[in-house]
């Protein structure tokens, strides 16, 4: 959901409560520790992102998207980097094990100072088919993210998601029709 469609977190924050949490944002994680306030107003701003790019693989043939001015770069780097990584269906243990965090680590760090916030975090579906739940979402960098999504445009995964859209637009239109 677009923020101010309805239903979204966020909603229910006014103007000043919202710069507030965009000051708060800017902040080095050093000067919170674990502050509750600071996760919650987090994991708002990450679901909200998790829903506009989920309704728009939904909505425009992902094949046809761009995420990034450096779409190109990324994508050649992270198949080069992880060329036999499957995107489809993550494993969690491919970003998360030690192992796959030491060679995570030099092509994250590839993107800093090329893409904005390639280090914040992000939620990524485990499962390309399927949407963002708590049993299909992971935790991951904003240049992971990136990286694993623009694959799975590229090489077609992300059509499932389109297609059962598209399926279920044309659904909806039948029903409304009179008969």
């Amino acid at each position: 959901m677009a923020a101010g469609s309805g239903g979204s977190c966020l909603d229910a924050l006014g103007p000043g409560e919202l710069l507030s949490a965009a000051h708060a944002l800017s902040l080095p994680a050093e000067a919170y520790g674990n502050d509750p306030n600071i996760e919650m107003v987090w994991a708002m701003k990450a679901m909200q992102h998790a829903e506009v790019y989920y309704n728009l693989i939904s909505s425009v043939d992902p094949l046809f998207l761009r995420l990034t001015k450096v779409d190109d770069q990324i994508y050649s780097e992270f198949r080069e980097s992880f060329g036999k990584l499957k995107i489809d269906v993550l494993d969690p243990e491919e970003l998360k094990s030690e192992p796959a965090k030491e060679k995570w680590r030099p092509f994250c760090m590839k993107f800093n100072g090329i893409v904005e916030d390639f280090n914040y975090g992000t939620l990524l579906r485990l499962d390309c088919t399927q949407g963002y739940s708590e049993e299909n979402t992971i935790f991951a960098t904003r240049i992971q993210f990136f990286a694993i999504e623009i694959a799975r445009n590229r090489e077609g995964y992300n059509r499932a998601v389109y297609n059962g859209g598209q399926q279920n637009g044309a659904a909806e239109k039948d029903s409304t029709m009179p008969r």
